[in-house]
């Protein structure tokens, strides 16, 4: 009988145990357990080590406080243009009240994607097609906007919204990409026309430097020539005036003179002229050298008979 007590016994404590080991609960980071006591609403555990009841207490819901991604499926949307293409969009979420998530609404992935499907819609549908291709950064602010006061009520908290990728149908990607080559075109036909101008701007350029250049040293080159010659004019006047006046101080004699006039006369008869004016004082020796020479033809000669040396 004490043996069947100790077994009894036993048992009781290994009991004890288990349901200790099984209420003894340990919140770990980032994370919150929402409690219900008598399937009622108790309280929330925050990360720590807390106590669960047996057969009271229970864990309702377990929930991650770290910021969560979707990336839901493409969405059929139409323009206001009448253009239907295909969205896709990426949410950011974070879960800020496990009690209303818990109690707030069924499925709460599912409803944000449901939400998310239906704002996308009515966004793009009060746009054309050229402003969903340009206006991301206004939807993803208008859908962020709207999916953040809707979910409110549910503790979750919408940091951001992204509109992934917009994929309009075949044809309007053809004429798209047709539409962007013959713009293509029209750049490098720009680019290639202002680059021969500005090239034929440089040459222009260039060839009225070259031509300023060229007559600013012919103006150069000239100035210098006259100048030259006018130094040379001013040497030979200046050796001129020096010979005149080494002459006078020498004393120079009428009979030099002469014989300086007759070398000028000579040096003026080796050139080109047809005619030559003498001076008068010329004119009269010359004069009376013709008449010495006439005399000198007119006086008969006298022959001498030769001697004969016998």
């Amino acid at each position: 009988m004490e043996f069947f007590g100790q077994i009894f016994f036993l048992i009781l404590v290994l009991l004890v145990l288990g349901v200790i080991a099984v209420s003894v609960k340990i919140v770990p980071q980032a994370r919150a357990y929402v409690i219900e006591r008598l399937g009622a609403y108790h309280g929330t555990w925050e990360t720590g080590i807390h106590f669960l009841i047996p057969f009271v207490d229970r864990i309702a819901k377990k929930t991650s406080l770290k910021e969560q991604v979707i990336d839901f499926a493409p969405q059929p949307v139409i323009t206001m243009d009448n253009v239907t293409m295909q969205i896709d969009t990426v949410v950011y979420f974070q879960i800020t009240d496990s009690k209303l998530l818990a109690y707030g609404v069924e499925s709460p992935l599912r409803a944000i994607e449901n939400l998310t499907a239906t704002t996308l819609r009515n966004i793009v549908g009060e746009l054309e097609l050229d402003q969903t291709l340009t206006s991301r950064d206004l939807v993803n602010t208008k859908m962020r906007t709207i999916l953040d006061e809707a979910t409110d009520p549910w503790g979750i908290k919408v940091n951001r919204v992204e509109v992934k990728n917009i994929m309009p149908p075949q044809d309007i990607r053809d004429a798209m990409e047709k539409q962007m080559r013959a713009e293509r075109e029209r750049r490098e036909s720009i680019l290639r026309a202002e680059g021969e101008k500005r090239s034929e701007i440089l040459r222009a350029e260039g060839a009225k430097e070259a031509a300023i250049l060229r007559a600013e040293a012919d103006k150069e080159s000239q100035v210098r020539r006259a100048e030259g010659e006018a130094e040379a004019i001013i040497k030979v006047q200046e050796a001129n005036a020096q010979g005149i006046k080494l002459i006078k101080q020498a004393g120079a004699d009428k009979a030099y003179l002469t014989l300086q006039s007759f070398e000028t006369m000579k040096v003026v008869a080796d050139g080109q002229a047809t005619k030559i004016i003498i001076p008068s004082d010329l004119q009269g020796i010359a004069g009376l050298m013709a008449s010495a020479a006439e005399l000198i033809e007119k006086a008969p000669v006298k022959a001498k008979a030769p001697k004969v040396v016998e």
